[in-house]
């Protein structure tokens, strides 16, 4: 069975979902990449968003990693990273989200995310190349990012009187990221506890009662008697708790507790319980876990992204426990995207569908979806598969 997932898998990444990009995203007058394309690969908005910028470099320098070494692949990266470099900056050192077509700022977010992606895509340049300046630049920003993290004022986001500190599991997923790869190039022992910090972040907002991931958990807890009356106490997103725990599992690859592993793999199979609709399939974007009113009117609507984290998260903990119970889950889930996602006209996947998977837009990219969530699930569990297949090949399993 996970034979035929590992070659659709492989299919679908090198002859579908990356000649779409190849074909339509590459600028190669300014360099960079579109990334708003509709559904035949027409530009219909040329401005580049920069934490997808990075997000690419990340894709293509990957996919000279560990698919196919070709020039192509690290041309695109390094001319997105030369382009970053010219104009993503501003004067305190932020990066912008959005910048136009030759570089020119347009929109200042004042969140840490721009900076990871790029930060991640040199980690991953720096593999292929050795380019040691791309290398120092992360080590840099990584510092940065920390900074930022824990005085958002630097990013202008400032403390105010009726404002609520929450740790934010998003903040928590993009530091486990930039940890395992900054450790992945540089053992050394900031990126170490950094690691261990990451661990302690993603229990942190563990809900042992549902077996999820909270969204938000508050730094001065409400007394424990009182349910609170805001939503982002409540708030569950599965996706992000979806993700979050394969990165768990991940982590634990460094410092192994098979009692944490088991609870990452709760939070896998207890996400898509909660996160799965019953009536009309799919995984809801975003839920409250008392059933109450989300503030996201889009909560019902189905994202491409939740099923591609899901369908990698569920490959991982089968071929960790070889329990069957992931099996039936990632037929489902893959049944799922296969039927509202994947387009095979003319490549790539749609995004985004309404509850009853109607879907509601045709593009395939845009401000928030670039190359990156599909063509990453897709690597890693056709990598996954094939590992499994080997160890049983070398008589290890």
């Amino acid at each position: 069975m996970l034979d035929s997932y590992s070659k659709k898998y492989r299919s679908a990444l090198i002859d579908n979902v990356v000649p779409f990009w190849l074909n339509h995203s590459v600028d190669k007058q300014y360099g960079g990449i579109f990334t708003c394309l509709d559904r035949d690969g027409t530009v219909y908005d040329d401005r580049k968003y920069v934490w997808l910028q990075g997000r690419a470099i990340w894709m293509f320098s990957r996919l000279y990693n560990e698919v196919e070494q070709r020039p192509e692949f690290l041309d695109i990266a390094r001319s997105t990273i030369a382009f970053l470099r010219k104009h993503a900056f501003d004067d305190q050192g932020r990066m912008f989200f959005s910048l136009t077509r030759d570089g020119k700022p347009c929109f200042l977010q004042r969140k840490i995310y721009a900076a990871v992606f790029y930060m991640q895509g040199l980690i991953e340049y720096y593999r292929a190349t050795g380019d040691i300046d791309c290398l120092t630049e992360a080590k840099r920003l990584f510092e940065k990012i920390a900074g930022w993290r824990n005085q958002p004022e630097q990013l202008g986001r400032p403390s105010l009187p009726g404002g609520v500190p929450f740790s934010n599991l998003a903040d928590v997923m993009v530091m486990s990221l930039m940890s395992l790869d900054l450790l992945s190039v540089s053992d050394e022992p900031i990126y170490r506890n950094a690691i261990r910090s990451s661990i302690d972040g993603i229990l942190s907002h563990y809900d042992s009662d549902r077996h999820i991931l909270r969204e938000n958990i508050r730094k001065n807890p409400v007394q424990p008697d009182r349910e609170s009356i805001l939503p982002e106490d409540r708030l569950f997103i599965p996706g992000h708790s979806i993700e979050v725990a394969w990165f768990l599992l991940h982590l634990l690859e460094h410092y192994p507790d098979p009692s944490t592993s088991q609870i990452a793999y709760n939070i896998i199979e207890g996400s898509l319980a909660a996160g799965w609709d019953p009536d009309y399939n799919g995984l809801y974007y975003f839920m409250d876990i008392s059933g109450r009113p989300t503030l996201q009117l889009e909560s019902s609507m189905k994202l491409w992204w939740p099923h591609t984290e899901a369908i990698y998260a569920i490959i991982l903990a089968y071929s960790k426990t070889r329990d069957p119970k992931w099996l039936s889950w990632l037929q489902k889930v893959d049944e799922y995207a296969d039927a509202h996602f994947v387009d095979t006209q003319y490549g790539e996947w749609f995004g985004y569908c309404d509850r009853r998977g109607d879907r509601t837009h045709n593009c395939k990219g845009g401000n928030y979806k670039g190359f990156y969530h599909v063509p990453r699930a897709l690597l890693f569990s056709w990598k996954t598969i094939d590992s499994m297949n080997n160890a049983k090949k070398d008589g290890n399993q």
